[in-house]
């Protein structure tokens, strides 16, 4: 058996916000979602794309119809606010997660806080809609992943000129890591810091490091949110976000690549960009911690 963690709620709106050119929910082994409150909270009330959970006249958790838990990548169960461990107060979440447990490969995940703790930080991700067409998860619009709780964010173009996403997310500051500068016309209340660069490995993005981190931290230190962003948010951004977590947190270069990888699967910085994080590695903390001839880097 794979057995059962706890995920942050900003795990589970990470995972709800991957993809590559469509949402990642319209893959069939992506991500099953299981809400396991009581049929008229679920009807009232529930995270997008989430499938109530159903049990037979015995109370044994039944499998989700059409869904191949054996091949799921991802299978994460809530209830109304579960927060303790397995092993004390059983609760719903806990109850259908460890019945999945049984044919997933993976470690059934389940919602720390539940349905109460993720609304209240992500209220724009409750429905009523229980049926989606493949069609209509693949229109669905990503938001930014989160980087740091309600601070910082990291996402592409389209999602820093979205109106709704700046506000659903509070984002009173933005770092433009791309050629394009038309979101200084279209800015309104919102402070921008614009860095001219190309994706190329011969673009320098080191030379603007300190000032990037210097924004972004001192927005964040007053209360702001902070979106980073770049054309297609996998290249430019990714590399200013590792940048700033070794500055403001004092990551390794590894560190930092794990936790943005986390956050965004599909993370890719140049080849150029990654020899640069290498020298601000040395310059943030004093030595070369990070070896960037691995395969993975």
């Amino acid at each position: 058996m794979a057995g059962t963690i706890f995920c942050e709620p900003s795990d589970l709106y990470n995972l709800l916000n991957q993809y590559n050119r469509l949402s990642r929910l319209a893959e069939f082994n992506y991500l099953c979602l299981i809400d396991a409150r009581a049929k008229g909270q679920y009807n009232a009330s529930h995270i997008i794309a989430a499938r109530n959970a159903h049990w037979d006249t015995n109370g044994t958790f039944v499998m989700p119809e059409g869904v191949e838990v054996e091949s799921m990548r991802y299978i994460v169960v809530y209830d109304s606010n579960t927060s303790s461990l397995p092993g004390s107060i059983p609760g719903e979440a806990i109850a259908c997660a460890e019945a999945l447990t049984k044919a997933s490969q993976y470690p059934v995940q389940i919602l720390k806080g539940g349905f109460q703790r993720f609304s209240a930080y992500y209220p724009f991700f409750r429905t009523q809609k229980i049926l989606y067409t493949v069609k209509e998860l693949e229109s669905l619009k990503p938001y930014p992943v989160e980087i740091l709780q309600g601070q910082l964010y990291m996402g592409d173009f389209k999602q820093a000129i979205n109106p709704h996403i700046l506000k659903d997310l509070k984002i009173n500051a933005l770092v433009n890591v791309s050629e394009d500068n038309s979101l200084l016309f279209e800015k309104g209340n919102h402070t921008v810091l614009h860095i001219c660069v190309s994706d190329s490995v011969e673009d320098n993005l080191y030379s603007s490091f300190e000032r990037i981190c210097v924004f972004i931290g001192t927005r964040i230190n007053t209360g702001y949110a902070v979106l980073i962003f770049s054309s297609h948010g996998i290249s430019r951004c990714s590399t200013v976000v590792m940048a700033f977590l070794m500055h403001h947190l004092k990551y390794t270069l590894k560190e930092a690549w794990q936790h943005v990888l986390r956050c965004r699967t599909n993370m890719r910085p140049n080849r150029g960009f990654v020899e640069q994080l290498s020298d601000w590695e040395l310059k943030t903390l004093g030595r070369r911690i990070t070896d960037v001839a691995e395969p993975h880097f």
